[in-house]
């Protein structure tokens, strides 16, 4: 298996705040959710940008054939699990002498009247979806304090903006996310770890085939950005400093329409779930 390797020449930038865009070859970073969808694209375009990554998922068959293709380190596992966490963080330190960046890409979701649904089901999402990628920055803050030009990649949702019929489960764990990086980033603004937010509209990935409950409503449809062409435009906004994005035109409009028109919005959902 391909293995990466640090990069010591790049200069420490600790403590003052860092400027020009932020320079992504050399940097060490976990990536979760890497055997599929936006994940899977976040670290194999990580690796053609030169960063040394660490890669990780529960599907480790997925991981080592990724690491066939592109030089990454990988490591199987299930996030949501406090002992993993810590050893998902202690592993990249081991190999590549430190720890730069932490991209939290891991994600599911359920469909389904709340009223009707298992309340299991609420706290599996919000374990995956919100619990795991926060508990993982708190265990690699630490390291980011120590790291180079260090950050933190959060994934949200537009639903995290404004909320749809039947993802109780989803939009709550989404809205959360957003709170939280808006709280984590203006916490560790002084110490110069940065805090991207990444808020991501219809998407090709398998979200749909890996519900914890339920099955995609047929009025939920939207035209999907390609995972490449995601994980490329949340690099970029990285690698700029952006403190939030929106790949693709349909999370700009949708964010659009929450902020300034959330009645028309909802009215535009009831008329597309009356019709089928």
């Amino acid at each position: 298996m391909p293995t990466a390797t640090a990069h010591p020449e790049r200069e420490p930038r600790r403590g003052a705040p860092a400027r020009g865009r932020r320079v992504l070859r050399g940097a060490r970073v976990i990536v979760t959710g890497a055997s599929s969808g936006v994940g899977r694209e976040l670290a194999r375009e990580l690796a053609r940008r030169g960063a040394s990554v660490l890669a990780t998922a529960r599907r480790a068959e997925r991981l080592e054939a990724l690491a066939a293709e592109v030089p990454i380190a990988t490591l199987a596992g299930d996030v949501t699990l406090p002992a993993f966490r810590v050893a998902l963080v202690r592993d990249a330190v081991a190999r590549f002498g430190g720890l730069d960046a932490v991209v939290a890409a891991a994600g599911s979701g359920a469909i389904g009247d709340f009223a009707a649904s298992d309340p299991d089901t609420l706290r599996r999402v919000m374990e995956i979806d919100f619990f795991a990628p926060v508990e993982l920055a708190r265990v690699a803050l630490p390291e980011l304090s120590r790291g180079r030009d260090p950050a933190i990649v959060l994934v949200g949702s537009i639903l995290g903006l404004h909320p749809l019929p039947l993802h109780a489960e989803y939009c709550a764990a989404k809205s959360a996310i957003h709170a939280f990086a808006g709280t984590l980033r203006a916490e560790l603004a002084p110490a110069g770890i940065d805090v991207l937010l990444a808020t991501l509209g219809p998407t090709a990935s398998e979200f749909w085939e890996n519900l914890l409950a339920g099955a995609r409503p047929a009025w939920s449809r939207g035209r999907q950005l390609d995972a490449a062409t995601t994980a490329r435009v949340i690099l970029d906004a990285l690698e700029r400093r952006r403190p939030t994005v929106y790949p693709g035109w349909s999370a700009k409009g949708f964010a659009i329409a929450a902020r300034f028109f959330p009645r028309t919005l909802d009215r535009i959902v009831r008329r597309r779930m009356a019709n089928g």
